[in-house]
């Protein structure tokens, strides 16, 4: 296959205006010293796929549609700061449980056409604020703790370029139909 036949996709819920706004301004008032997420990349990652053949794009949208429709109103919550190896997250609290069901349901859809395997660990809603070759062992305030509803999921292409990802929104669905 060429090149322009593979798509490095992921799907994720994407948040509301205001709260990309307050997560931007934390951002920059905690996490000085590091590369920042820019608030367009801002999302709640429910499946990472990678590469992919472009035929298959139509049953991972397929798949993304039919989760979406099952699922509730989601409510989370930044509840604390994270850092792994390469990444500082906001981990959030998913109260009643309905983002970690869309994203187990997801998966399974996925799984059952044969287009993912679930990571070992268990998922964990978070959003990723900022990126590091080498960790800084940061402790920054917490995050705004304010509960939100997602917007809606969708399904983004990711391309890599030098100066990081770029992520496009191939198409984006509504939560609960």
């Amino acid at each position: 296959m060429k090149r322009d036949d593979w798509l490095r996709l992921f799907l994720a819920l994407r948040m509301p205006d205001d709260v990309l706004g307050e997560i931007e301004r934390w951002q920059r008032e905690q996490l000085p010293s590091v590369r920042l997420v820019r608030r367009e990349h801002l999302h709640v990652t429910l499946a990472f796929l990678g590469h992919r053949p472009r035929g298959e794009l139509e049953a991972i949208l397929e798949a993304l549609r039919g989760a979406a429709a099952g699922a509730g109103e989601i409510r989370l919550t930044p509840v604390r700061y994270r850092e792994t190896r390469g990444v500082g997250m906001l981990v959030l609290e998913d109260g009643e449980g309905r983002a970690t069901a869309l994203a187990g349901d997801l998966q399974e859809r996925l799984e059952g056409l044969g287009l993912y395997r679930r990571e070992g660990r268990q998922w964990l809603p978070h959003v990723t604020v900022a990126r590091w070759r080498e960790r800084p062992r940061l402790r920054p305030e917490s995050p705004p703790q304010r509960t939100f509803v997602p917007s809606d999921a969708a399904a983004y292409l990711s391309r890599l370029h030098p100066d990081g990802a770029r992520y496009d929104v191939l198409e984006s669905v509504a939560l609960g139909g």
